[in-house]
Formats: structure tokens, sequence, C-alpha cells
């Protein structure tokens, strides 16, 4: 399949369709790892091509432990996408990310458990990506500088950490996460970066603060999120219009090599 976007967006919780593309059409994708989690839409928006792809489904039907997340990423990039914007709602581990601000983060706690990490494995390949500094640094700043622009109070340097999900955390386990350096806390950041990784594709987080998680006063709930994002939802898309129309057309990053000293 040739070329036929450049961009790639993952619709988290709350973005869950592709309205500020124009001459928008939808087609589906299939994939050796199975369907993505919906149809993808392409699309342009500020003269840059665009594949996006809801990764709970147009109706959020699909918990974050069940997203194919190889899936979605095989899809991207069998489009031709060599950068992928991934926006998502996230809980707050510090004060000073307040409910309603962004985090543009540069490093990522593992805690999922279930998930298929790699898009490698069968037909004897074996591939250790480097993941040192896992997102993509043009890409991130690109992301700062366009939620500055938007208006958006943002965070930069956050350490996001993943958890399985669905569920949310106990008082306990969020303390340890605060613990150990975590700024924010989410259910799809793993193994969705490593595997654009894998794909040779930038990767960046567009991190949405919905709530304090658990280590503060009171517990979180879904409704919460949900009406966080709703209030937010403007200011998001006003972002991703900002960070997609401003991406520098040719990469400078070293995304592009992920696997030059990766396969044993």
């Amino acid at each position: 399949m040739g070329a036929r976007a450049e961009i790639g967006v993952f619709g988290g919780t709350g973005i869950y369709d592709a309205g500020l593309l124009s001459n928008a059409e939808t087609i589906d994708v299939d994939t050796p790892y199975g369907r993505p989690s919906d149809s993808v839409t392409l699309g342009t928006l500020k003269g840059r091509r665009v594949a996006f792809v809801p990764r709970h489904g147009r109706g959020h039907t699909i918990a974050p432990h069940l997203i194919n997340y190889r899936a979605n990423a095989w899809a991207l990039k069998s489009l031709g996408a060599t950068r992928v914007v991934a926006p998502s709602a996230v809980g707050s581990l510090r004060e000073e990310i307040e409910p309603g601000h962004l985090a543009v983060p540069d490093q990522f706690i593992d805690f999922t458990r279930s998930r298929e990490g790699t898009l490698f494995g069968a037909g004897g390949r074996v591939v250790h990506v480097s993941m040192a500094d896992p997102f993509c640094p043009e890409l991130r700043a690109a992301a700062a500088a366009a939620a500055s622009r938007a208006g958006a109070r943002v965070h930069e340097n956050c350490t996001y950490v993943c958890i399985e999900g669905p569920r949310f955390s106990t008082r306990a386990e969020s303390r340890m996460f605060r613990g150990l350096g975590a700024d924010v806390i989410g259910m799809t950041l793993a193994p969705e970066c490593q595997l654009a990784r894998e794909s040779q594709m930038c990767y960046a987080s567009v991190s949405s603060a919905t709530d304090y998680d658990a280590w503060a006063d009171r517990p979180v709930t879904a409704r919460e999120v949900i009406d966080t994002l709703a209030a937010n939802a403007e200011t998001t898309r006003a972002v991703l219009a900002e960070l997609i129309g401003g991406v520098p057309p040719a990469r400078s990053c070293r995304c592009g090599e992920a696997l030059a000293d990766a396969e044993l």
C-alpha cells in the first residue's frame, strides 16, 4: 500500500472522531495482528495528510487492556505515517499538574501485565529495541510548543506510569507510583509507545490531566474523568491542530533508524 498519510493520531478517551480533518475518507485496514480498534479515517489538517484511529473505538467500547495495539501501530505504518501523536487522559500524581493541564512525558514506567509488547518474535526475528529515551525529542518539543500556542498549561519532562487497568489504582499503589517518581498515570501508553519505536515512527504523548489520582483526598470516578475531558475537549483539539500544522516536514531525529542496532 502506498503512502497515504504522514502523521498518525491515536484518538484517546474523549477524542473519538476525526472531526478536525477535511476531505476525510474512512477505510478498513487488515493487519497481520488482526483488526485495529476501528476503521482508519484519512484526511487533511493544516496541509498535512493524517491517519486517525480511535484506540478505544468510536463508541469507547474497547477497554485499555483489550486494545489491539499491534494492529493499530501496523495500520498507521502501512499507510505511510512516520510520526504518531497520541492524546490520552491521565491522572495527576503531582499537586502542580492540575486537572485541565497537559503533560508531555519524556519517560514512562510500564506496570502492564498481559499485553503483546512487540511486533517481533514470530519467524525467528529477535529484536531488542532501545527505549532509553522512549519519545521522539523533536515531536515532544513540537507538542509542548503547540500546547503553549493553544493557550494550555503544559508540563514537560514528565514520567508517565502505565497501569494495566481497567480499574483505577488503590491509594497504596498511587502513593507508590508517586514515590517512584511518576508524574502522571494512565492505561494506554504501553505498549503503544514501544510499538511505534519498533515501527520506526516518531511518537509523542499529549496527556490531559483529568483528576488527582487516589493519593489525593477523594477517589477517582469515571464520571469525573469524562466531565473534565468534555470541558477541555476544544483545548485538546486546538493543540492537535497546532501540533500537526507545526511538525517539521523532514525528520531530524533518529527514530527512523530504531532497528539499525536492535536485531541479533
